[in-house]
């Protein structure tokens, strides 16, 4: 390695998801020469999964660009006239009761705003778990406001609490860090900036700097990703290179191996992936974040089958029918907290299933999925709802590539004292070679759970090679 150049170093990073692309052509851009890719699926993109449905295209993954200061997406793209400005258009929820009572607007908006204020704001430190504080803030608020049922103030908190874990992969805001929420830093302006009918793999062809047209084309990356190549071992004992054996039994020797993989394979497999074992601190920052699951489906129908005033919906429980449903083999739809109309699809509903209750819905046919939901509409809306003529939904946590969504920080990983911090660090020689590096989203510490946070660590780790290398001149 003494002689070791940009144009000799052998990079490789594994996985093809938004950092592994960031990295890769970031390294490119400052003049590495020999840098490849090795992705597990038979497709890049990772969780950013762009597919073909209804009258254009659906995200299986990644959908919408949060924000714009500050986020790394939105400034690479802003000037190219890809993305749509939502606004206001799904925010019109109409709150549903599992009696088909609709809730008045008056209702449903005064508690959904003791909601939002009830949650941690900098500089306030909160005690407990996010859900500790966000509910005894919201029977605060709501002692202090106008008298409201308690019944119903109870329904709508527990289906925004649901709304909540999607934004954090949790199963209950209970297991959240409240100071991961403060410290994760938010990005101003719209905050679901939707890529009209293209999908998000529109953004990954701007960063390889692709023909947008050419499904096939990776632009820069052309000839340097190889597909449907899962690790069994990362080998980085030896002094000079690190050794990476294929499940297919393909070797590929590297000097710097940037590691992409999800938060869910680490779980599952470091103890076998990496000779030798990681260190503790890695380790522990492994067992101590989260990777949890978000699912969604979506329905295609010959006309939208929403009436017209009816942009989105929420179910709310009533308790004797949620200890029904709980006795019930259908108990798997206390996960799914709601359903809206697809922004340029107009014939799509879209809905969403959080925590044990998405995993499990993973393990039901596609058939009794579809049985369970259409069981739902009738139970709570208050028009017929037909039969979808096509349906879809994801399986994150199912897939051995992913086992799961993205990350969240909770209370255990407050208590292991560990974070993003201690899997970003890399693996060094002992003269302080980076030989395995860590990037991902469940990495970033204030951009965790999103494609910016992705991408910052691509580059974070491409910066790093590049500070080494210009340290050596």
């Amino acid at each position: 390695m003494s002689n070791s150049t940009k144009q000799t170093a052998r990079i490789v990073i594994i996985g093809a998801g938004a950092s592994g692309i960031a990295a890769a052509t970031r390294l490119l851009e400052q003049g590495f020469k020999n840098v490849s890719i090795l992705e597990a699926e038979n497709r890049i993109g990772g969780r950013i999964n762009t597919v073909p449905f209804g009258d254009s295209v659906v995200d299986k993954g990644a959908q919408w660009c949060h924000g714009e200061n500050g986020n790394v997406v939105y400034q690479r793209v802003k000037d190219l006239d890809m993305l749509d400005r939502t606004g206001d258009v799904l925010n019109a929820v109409s709150f549903v009761r599992s009696n088909k009572e609709v809730l008045p607007n008056e209702t449903a908006y005064l508690l959904g705003t003791v909601v939002e204020s009830s949650l941690p704001a900098p500089p306030n430190e909160a005690n407990g778990s996010l859900g500790d504080h966000l509910t005894d803030n919201y029977w605060r608020a709501l002692s202090m406001s106008a008298p409201v049922d308690k019944t119903i103030a109870q329904e709508l908190l527990e289906t925004i609490k649901k709304f909540r874990c999607s934004f954090t992969a949790s199963d209950h805001l209970f297991e959240v860090s409240p100071r991961a929420h403060l410290e994760f830093a938010k990005s101003d302006g719209e905050f679901l900036l939707n890529w009209r009918n293209k999908g998000y793999k529109s953004f990954l062809k701007v960063l390889m700097n692709a023909k947008p047209d050419q499904a096939e084309d990776l632009g820069v990356l052309n000839g340097r990703v190889k597909l449907s190549k899962r690790l069994a071992e990362i080998n980085w004992a030896d002094a000079d290179q690190v050794r990476l054996r294929c499940w297919d039994g393909e070797v590929f020797t590297a000097d710097h191996v940037i590691c992409t993989v999800s938060l869910g394979v680490l779980k599952e497999q470091h103890e076998k992936l990496f000779v030798p074992a990681l260190p503790a601190s890695k380790v522990r920052a492994i067992k101590g974040l989260k990777l949890g699951t978000v699912n969604k489906f979506y329905l295609e129908y010959a006309s939208q089958p929403f009436p017209v005033d009816w942009v989105s919906t929420n179910f709310l429980w009533i308790e004797e029918d949620l200890d029904e449903l709980r006795g019930s083999e259908r108990f798997w739809l206390e996960g799914v907290f709601g359903f809206h109309r697809v922004l340029h699809q107009p014939r799509l509903l879209q809905g969403w299933i959080i925590g044990e209750h998405a995993r499990h819905m993973e393990t039901l046919t596609e058939q009794e999925v579809v049985d369970g939901l259409q069981w739902l509409f009738h139970k709570f809306l208050p028009f017929d709802m037909p039969q979808p003529q096509r349906f879809l939904r994801t399986q994150w946590h199912s897939n051995p590539n992913f086992r799961g969504s993205y990350s969240s920080r909770t209370n255990y990983t407050d208590e292991l004292r560990t974070g993003p911090w201690d899997l970003a660090t890399p693996l060094l020689d002992l003269g302080g070679r980076p030989k395995v590096q860590f990037a991902g989203e469940a990495s970033s510490k204030t951009h965790f759970s999103s494609v910016h946070g992705a991408v910052e660590t691509g580059w974070r780790e491409a910066d790093r090679l590049n500070e080494y290398y210009s340290c050596r001149k």
